[in-house]
């Protein structure tokens, strides 16, 4: 029962919109009632306090009230997004699923057993306490995917204060920190979440614009995709106050362009992870890639050029990683930074960074100069190992015309690298490709 203050919320909002999913109202009564019915259904099933339960859907509104209602019933919630059968064997074996809750595209539910004993020692101590949990996995962008397991009871005490709300997207997925946290924050203070099938520029802004939508929290590789597909200009986007974007690093080409668009848009860098939460954040100008982060309940510092957080809502740690928590508690995050007094400005991942000749190649910054070349979609930068340098960078570009001369293309990047950056960053090979250089998150799929 970690979530009566939504009862609260929910009585003095029932009549209000809290969800709308195909363009259909679903008000705070409504999901009141659905998040009861599913309770029963999830009690029928022997889905008791400590199980561990997939929980397979989007944002639908029965897939929202079994989420809330698997939450209330105090189990260890894993949920799935669908985005493959492959991903989905990986992730039911890795989180030792117990049952699975599926939500189907006509937001019916089903429930099934797998026969497994979830054993893990993070959920015997979630259990041990009493505590719902959640377990998260990492987009494996570049690398195997990590499972982190959270308690719960942190996460959701923040939501306890209620704070101004907008018509927001959820345009996260329903199995990322960013698209839970959304959701959370919305209902919490009665706001209503806009939901959307499909996950496209003209998707996506047909929503704005029907619904009349203030928040659209989403990545920099989907901004880029509204600049290139010209959407903003085909859908009337007046009611839109704040777009906030996190989960990689944005260009800055890609930011300033962005800002040029929507003048009238105010522009977030945010910053969370799975494993400690979401932290609030604020950008020094719609147009900057530096940001302040922190805030109630969170310490940063930065060690060596590398971001370090600690929190109370910290997870537990990795299903299938070693612990990344230093002795006195601080989470080393992955990332590098420079530091500009209380902000920061993010430069990627350590994991990502290429070392050429012991020299330190960031892909974003290689990635940013590329980008501004107009005949050029998408590019990833990332390293390849070489015998006698160690490694060398090498660029992968989608042109803005399938038709284009890819011997030109290849030329002419590399003749403007060579102009704007140190000879070490400039990529040695250039591959041409008109496949989408991103994953289902809408993140960069690098090497």
């Amino acid at each position: 029962m970690k979530i009566d203050f939504l009862d609260r919320v929910f009585a003095e909002a029932e009549s209000k919109d809290a969800i709308i999913w195909r363009d259909q109202s679903y008000s705070y009564r409504w999901l009141r009632d659905a998040i009861t019915a599913a309770d029963e259904a999830l009690a029928a099933a022997s889905v008791t306090a400590g199980s561990v339960v997939m929980i397979e859907g989007d944002f639908s509104p029965r897939a929202v009230a079994t989420l809330l209602a698997a939450i209330k019933r105090d189990c260890i919630v894993a949920p799935f997004s669908n985005t493959g059968e492959e991903r989905r064997g990986f992730f039911t074996e890795m989180a030792e699923i117990e049952q699975v809750v599926t939500v189907s595209m006509d937001d019916r539910i089903s429930v099934e057993k797998t026969g497994r004993t979830a054993a893990h020692a993070h959920y015997a101590e979630l259990r041990r306490r009493g505590h719902p949990g959640i377990v998260l996995f990492s987009s494996g962008s570049s690398g195997t995917p990590k499972g982190s397991v959270n308690d719960l009871v942190p996460w959701l005490k923040k939501f306890d204060v209620r704070r101004q709300v907008l018509r927001t997207i959820s345009f996260l997925l329903f199995d990322h920190i960013g698209g839970f946290n959304t959701l959370l924050y919305c209902l919490s203070n009665g706001g209503c979440v806009i939901t959307v099938d499909e996950r496209s520029p003209d998707a996506v802004l047909g929503a704005v614009e029907r619904h009349r939508v203030e928040l659209l929290p989403t990545s920099p590789t989907f901004i880029n995709l509204i600049l290139l597909s010209e959407a903003h200009q085909r859908h009337d986007l007046s009611s839109l106050k704040l777009v906030t974007y996190g989960t990689e690093p944005m260009p800055e080409r890609t930011l300033l362009r962005f800002h040029e668009v929507l003048p009238q848009v105010q522009l977030l860098q945010t910053y969370g992870l799975s494993e400690v939460g979401i932290l609030r954040s604020k950008s020094r100008s719609s147009d900057s890639l530096w940001v302040r982060v922190g805030g109630e309940g969170y310490e940063t510092r930065v060690v060596d050029g590398m971001f370090q957080i600690r929190s109370a809502s910290a997870m537990l740690g990795y299903l299938n990683a070693p612990s990344p928590f230093t002795e006195d508690g601080w989470f080393m995050t992955g990332d590098r930074v420079d530091v500009d007094g209380e902000y920061v400005r993010f430069l990627g991942r350590a994991s990502e960074q290429i070392n050429v000749g012991g020299e330190k190649v960031y892909p974003a910054e290689v990635e940013n100069v590329i980008l501004e070349l107009e005949t050029v979609a998408e590019v990833t930068v990332y390293g390849e190992k070489h015998a006698i340098v160690g490694e060398v960078v090498i660029a992968c570009v989608r042109p803005l015309s399938p038709e284009t001369d890819s011997k030109a293309l290849v030329a002419a990047v590399k003749k403007h690298c060579a102009a704007r950056l140190a000879r070490y960053k400039v990529p040695v090979k250039v591959e041409i490709t008109n496949e989408a250089l991103y994953t289902g998150r809408f993140k960069k799929r690098r090497g």
